[in-house]
C-alpha cells in the first residue's frame, strides 16, 4: 500500500507528499511513480468508495 495509494493519487491529482515523517514514506512515494496502475486496478481500487456529503470547514467550499 505504500507505493499503491500515491500511485493511485497519481492518476488523479500532481500533489506534494504531505505527512511523511521517516524515510521510509519517501522512498516509497518516489516508487510510486515508476508504479503504472492499470484500469482494471483503478476499477478494482475505486469500487467501494461511496461519496457522502462534505462537513466542517470543507462544506463551505462549494462552487457558487
Amino acid at each position: 500500500m505504500t507505493e499503491v495509494s500515491p500511485a493511485w493519487l497519481l492518476t488523479k491529482v500532481t500533489s506534494p507528499v504531505v505527512g511523511a515523517t521517516g524515510l521510509h514514506h519517501i522512498e516509497g512515494a518516489a516508487k510510486a511513480v515508476d508504479l503504472e496502475l492499470k484500469d482494471e486496478e483503478l476499477t478494482y481500487l475505486e469500487e467501494p468508495y461511496v461519496p457522502h456529503p462534505l462537513a466542517g470547514v470543507m462544506a463551505q467550499n462549494k462552487r457558487k
